[in-house]
C-alpha cells in the first residue's frame, strides 16, 4: 500500500493513500484513537489560537478529541456540531454538506441549547482536515445564522487546494 509521511509536532505517521472517488486519492489522516498525534496537534493549535476567541466549534466525530485537547490547553469551551439530529435536541439548526471523504450528503446539526454559547461570541472552528471546504462553509453558515462570528479556523491539515483562511500545521496533497 502506498503511504504518505506526515509530521505533527514530534510525532511521525505514515498515512495510507486511499481512493475516495474515481481517480482521486487522499492520504487518510485519522486521529481517532491516536493519543500522541491528538495531543501534539492540540497543543500546537492551542498555541496558535487568536486571543479574542471565546468558544471552539467542531464537527462530530474525528475532530472532537482535537477540540478537547485545544479546549484543555486554551481554557476555551467547545461545542460539537452533530452529524445527526437527535430527539433530545431543542430547536436545532440544520445544514446539509457533502464531504470529500464520504461523497454523500451529511447533516450538520447545532442543538438549540448551544445557540447562546455561540451568539455574540468570537468562534474558532476546529477540524482535523479541511479539504473541499464544504464542511467549513456549512459550519460558518450555522455560526453566523445564530449570531456568532467565525474569527479563526484551525486544522491539523489542509488538503488539495491551499486554504489561506485556515491556520493549519501542514498540508496534504491529493493524489490521482
Amino acid at each position: 500500500m502506498k503511504t504518505y509521511t506526515v509530521q505533527v509536532g514530534d510525532v511521525t505517521r505514515e498515512l495510507p493513500v486511499v481512493e475516495v472517488a474515481p481517480g482521486v486519492s487522499v492520504a487518510l489522516f485519522n486521529m481517532l484513537g491516536d493519543t500522541q498525534v491528538t495531543e501534539a496537534a492540540g497543543r500546537a493549535l492551542a498555541a496558535l489560537l487568536p486571543e479574542n476567541i471565546d468558544v471552539l466549534v467542531t464537527p462530530e466525530v474525528k475532530a472532537v478529541s482535537l477540540a478537547h485537547v485545544i479546549s484543555r490547553e486554551s481554557g476555551k469551551p467547545y461545542i460539537v456540531i452533530r452529524k445527526t439530529q437527535k430527539p433530545y435536541m431543542v430547536q436545532p439548526v440544520v445544514r446539509q454538506v457533502v464531504s470529500i471523504t464520504t461523497g454523500k450528503p451529511q447533516l450538520l446539526v447545532l442543538d438549540g441549547l448551544d445557540v447562546d454559547k455561540v451568539r455574540g461570541h468570537q468562534v474558532a472552528i476546529v477540524d482535523d482536515v479541511v479539504s473541499s471546504g464544504g464542511t467549513l462553509a456549512s459550519l460558518t453558515q450555522i455560526i453566523e445564522e445564530v449570531g456568532g462570528t467565525v474569527a479563526a479556523v484551525v486544522a491539523v491539515f489542509t488538503e488539495g487546494q491551499e486554504r489561506p483562511e485556515v491556520t493549519a500545521l501542514g498540508h496534504l496533497p491529493l493524489f490521482s
